[in-house]
Order: structure tokens, then C-alpha cells, then sequence
């Protein structure tokens, strides 16, 4: 099976996924206990702001990993499709 990601990018994926899941288990009581909504709508955004961190570090590992491969295998047209798929993703 071919590894997309090395050791240390994976790890610090996990650490950020994890770090994430531990704010969305805290959003969850802030609604529970009925918190001020201000403070719910400051920790969502913080949770926005850690997911938009975990998919830039997906696509600096997509990049310099997977694109690159295409570059050098000769899939020129490949990598650029995705270069600009991930793109158009990324303005949404």
C-alpha cells in the first residue's frame, strides 16, 4: 500500500484532528449548558480556523508529496488538474 503521507506530517495531522475533536466535545457543552452565544460563536471559530490549518497542512504534504511524484512520473496534466481542483476547493 502506498503511503501518502510521511511519519511526521501524519502525526501532525493526528495531533490537530485530535486537538479539534477536544474543541467540538467543548462546543457540545457549551450548548448543553446554554452558554452565551457570543462565546459558542468565538469557539466555532476557532474550531473553523484549526480545520482550514489541518487542510493547509494536507495540501503542503499533497504538494510537495504527491504532486511532485506525478511531475517526475511524467503525469504533467494530472498534477495540474489537481493542482487547480484543490485550488477551486480551497476559494470555497
Amino acid at each position: 500500500m502506498k503511503k501518502y503521507m510521511n511519519d511526521t506530517n501524519k502525526g501532525r495531522v493526528m495531533r490537530r484532528l485530535k486537538l479539534l475533536e477536544g474543541q467540538m466535545r467543548g462546543l457540545q457543552k457549551l450548548v448543553e449548558n446554554d452558554t452565551y452565544c457570543i462565546d459558542v460563536i468565538t469557539q466555532t471559530s476557532a474550531v473553523k480556523q484549526g480545520l482550514s490549518n489541518v487542510e493547509d497542512l494536507l495540501l503542503e504534504n499533497h504538494l510537495s508529496g504527491c504532486i511532485l511524484d506525478q511531475v517526475r512520473s511524467g503525469k504533467v496534466e494530472t498534477a495540474k488538474a489537481e493542482i487547480l481542483k484543490v485550488y477551486k476547493l480551497k476559494r470555497k
